[in-house]
C-alpha cells in the first residue's frame, strides 16, 4: 500500500520537477537567444567618419582663417602656422597617451596608460555608444576624438597672437594638453569622471573645449604682455573676407562637432543638427542688431563673431534642449559676447588679441549655466519629469568653476615653465618686422 502511495506521489511531482530543471538548464540558452550581440551599424560608421572630417574642417582651414583674416598682414602666415601645428602636434600627442588618460577608466580626474601608444586598439575592437547594443569601431573614437583636443589646443592660439614665439607656442600647448585638456576632458566624459558622475551636462564641449580654452589664452593674454601699439595705435584686421569665409567654414564643420557628438546617426543627432542651425541664426542676428542699434552699422565681423558666439554657446546644450531653448541660448550668448569683447576687455586689460576669452570662454560659460535651465522639459529640453533647474544650474556652476580654476592654475603654470625654457614673446625688432618673416622666413603678400 505504501508502495502504491510513493508511486502516485512521484508521478505527480517527477514531470513538475523535470520541467523546472530543464528550464534551469535552458535559462542561459534563451538568454543568448534574446539578448542582442552587439553590432556595428554602417550608417553610424559613416556618419562619425563624416563627423571627423567635419572637425577637421573647422580646424583647417576654418580656424586658421578666421584667425588669419584678424590679424594684421605681416603676421597672417604665423596664425596659420601656429594653427596648423599645434591641430597635428596634439592629434599626435593624443594617440601616444592623450586617448587613454582621457577615456580610459583610471579614477574620477585621469585615466590609466594601458592604451598608451593606443596598446590593445585595433580595427576589430569597439567603443561604447549611447546604446548598449551598437558599438563604433574604436578607431573611428579614437580619431573623432583627437580632433577634439587638436582645435582646443589651437583656439588658444588667438589670445597671443602676433607677438610669441613659435617653439614657445608648441611647448605650452603640449603641457597645456597634458595637464590641463586630458583631466578636464576625463572628468566630463570620462569613465567614472568627477564632474560626470555629478551629472554635469556638456554634450559637446563647452567646458572641455570652450571654456578650458578660454581662460587659458586669457591667462596667456596677461603672461605675454600686450602687443606693441595697444590702446595706443589702431591694430586693425586685414581681411575681412577671410574671417567671414573661415566663421562660414566653422559654422559647417561644427555640425560635426556637435551632431557627431551624439555618437549615432539617429534622432538625438538630429536635435544636435538642428539646434546648432537655429542658435548660430539667432546669435548672427543678436549680434547684428546690438551693432545696428549701438554703432549705427552693422558689420560683417560683428556677423562673423556673432556666428561663433552661437556655436560656442549652444555646444554643452546642443543633445538636451529643445529648438526654441536653442535660439534663447544662441541669442543671449552673442549678447553676452558683444559685452566679453568690449566692455569686459576693458575692465580686464589684457591684449587678448583675437578675443579667445570674450566669445569662447563667455560664450562657453553662458552656454554651460543656460544648459542648466533649458533641458528642462517644461522649456522644451529632454529632462527627465523631475528635473531640477536649480540642482542642475548648482552642478553646471561647479563645472564651470571647476574648469576654470583648473585650466587657470595649468596655464599660469605651463607659461612660466616655457618662460623659463625657451622665452615667451619674440623681440621688439621681430614684432614690428612682423612674424612671417622674423619665425618663418615667408611673406603672404609680396610687395
Amino acid at each position: 500500500m505504501k508502495d502504491i502511495k510513493l508511486f502516485r506521489t512521484l508521478r505527480r511531482w517527477l514531470p513538475m520537477v523535470a520541467t523546472v530543471f530543464l528550464m534551469m538548464l535552458a535559462a542561459p540558452l534563451l538568454h543568448a537567444q534574446t539578448a542582442a550581440p552587439a553590432v556595428v551599424d554602417k550608417g553610424d560608421v559613416a556618419w562619425m567618419l563624416t563627423s571627423t572630417l567635419l572637425v577637421l574642417l573647422m580646424t583647417v582651414p576654418g580656424l586658421a582663417l578666421f584667425y588669419g583674416g584678424l590679424v594684421r598682414s605681416k603676421n597672417v602666415l604665423s596664425v596659420l602656422m601656429q594653427v596648423m601645428t599645434v591641430f597635428s602636434l596634439i592629434v599626435v600627442l593624443w594617440v601616444v597617451y592623450g586617448y587613454s588618460l582621457a577615456f580610459d577608466s583610471g579614477n574620477a580626474f585621469i585615466g590609466n596608460l594601458d592604451k598608451l601608444f593606443l596598446h590593445g586598439v585595433t580595427k576589430d575592437t569597439l567603443s561604447d555608444t549611447f546604446t548598449a547594443s551598437v558599438k563604433l569601431p574604436e578607431y573611428v573614437f579614437v580619431a573623432f576624438q583627437s580632433t577634439f583636443a587638436g582645435i582646443t589646443g589651437a583656439l588658444i592660439v588667438g589670445s597671443f597672437a602676433e607677438r610669441m614665439r613659435f617653439r614657445a607656442v608648441l611647448l605650452f600647448s603640449a603641457l597645456w594638453f597634458t595637464f590641463a585638456y586630458l583631466p578636464i576632458a576625463h572628468m566630463v566624459w570620462g569613465p567614472g569622471g568627477y564632474l560626470l558622475n555629478l551629472g554635469a551636462l556638456d554634450f559637446a564641449g563647452g567646458t572641455v573645449v570652450h571654456i578650458n580654452a578660454g581662460i587659458a589664452g586669457l591667462v596667456g593674454a596677461y603672461l605675454i604682455g600686450p602687443r606693441l601699439g595697444f590702446g595706443r595705435e589702431a591694430i586693425k584686421p586685414h581681411n575681412v573676407t577671410f574671417t567671414m569665409v573661415g566663421a562660414a567654414l566653422l559654422w559647417v564643420g561644427w555640425f560635426g562637432f556637435n551632431a557627431g557628438s551624439n555618437l549615432e546617426a539617429n534622432s538625438g543627432a538630429a536635435l544636435a543638427f538642428i539646434n546648432t542651425l537655429l542658435a548660430t541664426a539667432a546669435a548672427v542676428l543678436a549680434w547684428l542688431l546690438i551693432e545696428g542699434v549701438g554703432k549705427g552699422k552693422s558689420s560683417m565681423l560683428g556677423g562673423a563673431s556673432g556666428a561663433v558666439a552661437g556655436l560656442v554657446g549652444i555646444t554643452p546644450a546642443c543633445g538636451t534642449v529643445g529648438p526654441m531653448g536653442a535660439l534663447a541660448i544662441g541669442a543671449l550668448a552673442s549678447v553676452c559676447c558683444v559685452w566679453g569683447v568690449s566692455g569686459l576687455k576693458k575692465i580686464l586689460k589684457a591684449d587678448d588679441a583675437l578675443d579667445v576669452f570674450g566669445v569662447h570662454g563667455i560664450g562657453g560659460i553662458v552656454g554651460a549655466l543656460l544648459t542648466g535651465v533649458f533641458t528642462a522639459s517644461s522649456l522644451g529640453g529632454t529632462g527627465a519629469a523631475d528635473f531640477s533647474i536649480i540642482h542642475q544650474l548648482g552642478v553646471q556652476a561647479l563645472s564651470v568653476g571647476i574648469t576654470l580654476l583648473w585650466s587657470g592654475v595649468v596655464s599660469l603654470l605651463a607659461y612660466l615653465v616655457v618662460k623659463a625654457v625657451f622665452g615667451l614673446r619674440v623681440n621688439a625688432e621681430a614684432e614690428r618686422e612682423g612674424l612671417d618673416i622674423t619665425s618663418h622666413g615667408e611673406s603672404a603678400y609680396e610687395a
